[in-house]
């Protein structure tokens, strides 16, 4: 039995976090300029769902197949090819010339972004010590909502003051070709750290029916697919909501939509860490329920005249927090603690794949077409619905978390 190396931890958790963070700044940062890039190309609420949508579907396609290809080549075959690749496809984002350019564009960089996303996260996973494994998945995924959703709202709208937001594209590619470097250098495969990769199990066909078997599997599948409605509807159109509808100027657009992104970060690292010692059924509850309730209480806010950007703040906030720590805690330690052995990302894969295909991709396009037919603020109710469905969902989960049921190992039989 191999000796847990606690300074390969720590590093490459390090690198892995800074890396995902700049995945959630190279998706997200389009978010608070689709006004500027709406008004340059001529989109509407339609063009700008759908674009954020198919990102969403791409992704999701291909996080199964990239799983799936990490457990059978080794997680830096995957790691650096894709690092590389979204960076580079969110600098091209910024030379669009139309609607079907940047369509194409945003949907390739879902290609590389989904095959990073599961094998970062049986990364961390190989490195992290049991008793840390779901705050260390939750820090790794906390800057995804902290660089693309806080902190990119505030850069773009700031940088939109004195560049074109084709610039804007091209500066934020330049951090995840250096990270590509540290990350070649840095991580190690499942074998050198005395773990079993899954070569034979992801060779021997039956896969899909084995994870499929484990009940948490499906549940989370759906489950995800409910944060997600929540997270990339929010995600996606506040911007517009709050300038459209609110009729926020720029400035407070930006301060308020950050929310997402703050309110994100915090809970990414706390939920699933709580889980660690409450478990990770009761928290997954009480995340989907309060997510839901200050998407309501944000809601009626937005159709109150005169709130304060600070109220619209903090109910986003809320809401935020307690969805993006349910995205956290499914992709996450249950997604790991469920899988067969020698498949957690096949694992992995499967759940955010559907999850990000249903909940990141379609969800955002319905939420368009709402908008587009219906108005903008409607656009909530599908976030609320998602989030209130999620409770039902993790009633039925069955706990994983080793400090509940007295085991380090992964959950790997049927029921």
């Amino acid at each position: 039995m191999s000796t847990h190396n606690s300074s390969y931890e720590w590093k490459a958790i390090t690198l892995l976090t800074l890396a995902f963070g700049l995945v959630g700044l190279d998706r997200w940062i389009i978010a608070p300029m689709m006004p500027s890039i709406a008004m340059d190309l001529g989109l509407n609420y339609q063009q700008a769902g759908n674009i954020i949508g198919l990102l969403g579907i791409s992704w999701g396609v291909f996080a199964v197949v990239a799983g799936g290809l990490s457990d059978k080549w080794g997680r830096k075959k995957v790691l650096i090819p894709s690092i590389i690749g979204f960076s580079l496809l969110s600098g091209v984002s910024g030379l669009a010339s139309g609607f079907m350019s940047l369509l194409l564009v945003r949907c390739v960089m879902g290609v590389t972004e989904g095959s990073f996303c599961p094998t970062s996260f049986a990364t961390t996973n190989d490195a992290s010590k049991p008793s840390r494994r779901g705050f260390n998945l939750g820090l790794q995924q906390s800057t995804f909502p902290l660089f693309g959703l806080a902190l990119g709202p505030i850069l773009a709208t700031q940088l939109l003051q004195v560049t074109s937001w084709r610039w804007i594209f091209v500066l934020v590619a330049v951090p995840g070709l250096i990270l590509a470097v540290m990350l070649a250098r840095t991580i190690k495969e499942p074998e050198e750290l005395g773990l079993t990769r899954g070569v034979h199990q992801a060779e021997s066909g039956g896969k899909l029916g084995t994870m499929l078997k484990v009940r948490n599997v499906p549940l989370s599948m759906v489950g995800l697919f409910c944060a997600m409605c929540g997270i990339f509807t929010l995600s996606a159109l506040v911007p517009q909501y709050l300038t459209d509808y609110v009729k926020l100027p720029g400035t407070q657009m930006g301060f308020v939509t950050s929310a997402i992104g703050f309110g994100g970060f915090l809970g990414q690292v706390f939920l699933p860490g709580l889980s660690d010692i409450i478990g990770r059924k009761p928290v997954g509850i009480l995340g989907f329920l309060g997510g839901a309730i200050f998407v309501w209480l944000f809601a009626g806010a937005g159709a109150t005249a005169g709130t304060s950007p600070g109220v619209l703040f903090a109910y986003l906030f809320v809401a935020c927090f307690c969805s993006f720590g349910m995205l956290g805690l499914i992709t996450g330690p249950i997604a790991s603690e469920s899988a067969p052995a020698g498949l957690v990302s096949s694992t992995t894969g499967i759940i955010v794949g559907s999850g990000e295909v249903l909940g990141g991709g379609i969800a955002p396009m319905i939420a368009g077409w709402i908008a587009q037919h219906y108005g903008i603020q409607y656009v909530l109710m599908l976030a609320l619905a998602g989030l209130a469905l999620g409770v039902v969902v993790f009633l039925f989960l069955k706990e994983t978390a080793p400090r509940k049921v007295g085991t380090p190992a992964a959950v790997t039989t049927a029921g």
